[in-house]
């Protein structure tokens, strides 16, 4: 074997062996009879497949203060921040930001991620830059990109057209706002576009969708309903969906049924829906957050993104996707056992789904990436945002990070503390 973790704990608590050779996971024993170059001891701790991010913007990522600071903090000034900064970028600091961005990503044992790129610029600078990053990446990090209008592909003249030199390119995904379009009609109008040049071109399809306190904003409904059309079960994903928090219940009741049928998947960004949504609320105030329990209740594929690292519309971040499940495991009121454990899933399996990673998970046969995590078990993984004590892409360890101790000085008490409850 090239490497062998001994003594890990799955996410099922099954304690076991893990060997990797040749970049796949070869064995998964409970006492593997077998050597190698390398050996891991986990000690009982979690070993986990990669954490996935299924919704990003890594084209903006780590440019907070540039040009300004968003003010107000809402997603509209966001939005036209990114529009002043937009003539000042140049490939060179975007590719930096974003190099340095993956470093982060790849300390946390985050080794995937669907990133949206702006096409509304004619330069298709950004474009360009993640194209060289996803290039550079690909031997430790998968790195899918969405062709993104971020100004409304029928409101923005070029839009579609860069959109389609975009996919020509290599980006993977055909990307929307249909909310952000000057009319509903222009709206639904979008989808149906994108979503027929998607079908055509046999790719997948992520939307912004309803990114707002509107529950008049129904896009969902349409994407779901082209979905259906166009036989691209599977394939869809809408993003956001934070309108579906202000619905009504009897709405609700016929949406989620067809999103279910149609296939189509969920990304909630539980950080930056919790922050940016509710802003013109006085008393009461709404979370924004989609409603994710009842997506997962009723068999839709529910994931939570990131979104947003230090740029105009999010101050902070650092890459870690427990501390996003932790915030949505808290909006979502998601604290039973079985819910927290799906909150864990929303951001490893689930958007590995969603992205349609091949050789994903702890199987034998599988790509050899996993994390080692300072817990035993996912909740308590979410609980501390455990410490990633090494994560391994194909066979390699990548990254290593020490376990948390503090030391104490408390006379008749213990030396140092863990955090963990002794059982």
């Amino acid at each position: 074997m090239d490497l062998i973790i001994r003594n890990a704990a799955l996410v099922d608590t099954k304690r076991v062996d893990i060997g990797m050779k040749d970049g796949l996971i070869a064995a998964i024993e409970p006492k593997l009879d077998a050597t190698a170059r390398e050996e891991i001891d986990a000690n009982g701790s979690l070993v986990t497949a990669p954490f996935v991010d299924a919704h990003f913007h890594m084209d903006a990522t780590l440019s907070y203060g540039l040009p300004r600071v968003n003010m107000s903090g809402t997603l509209l000034e966001g939005i036209a921040l990114w529009g002043e900064l937009k003539p000042e970028l140049t490939q060179e600091a975007l590719v930096e930001r974003a190099m340095q961005y993956c470093d982060w990503a790849v300390a946390r044992g985050l080794l995937a991620i669907r990133s949206h790129v702006d096409v509304c610029d004619d330069r298709l600078l950004a474009v360009e830059a993640l194209l060289e990053v996803k290039r550079r990446v690909k031997p430790y990090l998968d790195l899918q990109l969405v062709a993104f209008p971020q100004d409304g592909v029928l409101r923005s003249a070029t839009a579609f057209e860069n959109l389609k030199r975009a996919i020509a390119m290599g980006v993977d995904v055909v990307g929307g706002i249909p909310h952000f379009e000057r009319t509903m009609a222009d709206g639904a109008e979008s989808v149906r576009l994108l979503c027929e040049f998607a079908a055509e071109k046999g790719l997948r399809v992520d939307m912004h969708c309803d990114e707002s306190d509107d529950p008049m904003s129904r896009h969902i409904e349409t994407l779901a309903a082209q979905t259906h059309r166009l036989g691209m079960q599977g394939r869809v994903t809408g993003s956001h969906l934070t309108s579906m928090h202000s619905m009504d219940n009897y709405y609700v009741s016929k949406l989620i049924p067809l999103m279910r049928e149609s296939g189509v998947a969920a990304i909630a960004n539980p950080l930056i829906n919790i922050t940016l949504q509710g802003r013109s609320d006085t008393y009461p105030k709404r979370r924004g957050m989609t409603r994710v329990p009842e997506l997962m209740a009723a068999g839709v594929n529910v994931a939570f993104g990131h979104d947003c690292v230090m740029d105009p519309w999010y101050s902070l971040g650092s890459g870690d996707m427990l501390e996003v499940a932790h915030m949505g495991l808290h909006v979502a009121q998601m604290t039973g056992v079985d819910a927290m454990r799906a909150c864990f899933d929303a951001v490893t399996k689930n958007p590995a789904k969603i992205l349609g990673l091949e050789g994903y998970g702890i199987e034998v046969g599988c790509n050899a990436d996993c994390v080692v995590l300072d817990a035993r078990d996912p909740i308590e993984a979410i609980r501390l945002r455990a410490a990633r004590t090494a994560v391994v892409r194909r066979g390699k360890v990548v990254s290593r990070s020490p376990a948390v101790r503090a030391a104490l000085s408390l006379e008749g008490r213990p030396s140092e503390v863990d955090f963990k409850i002794r059982r």
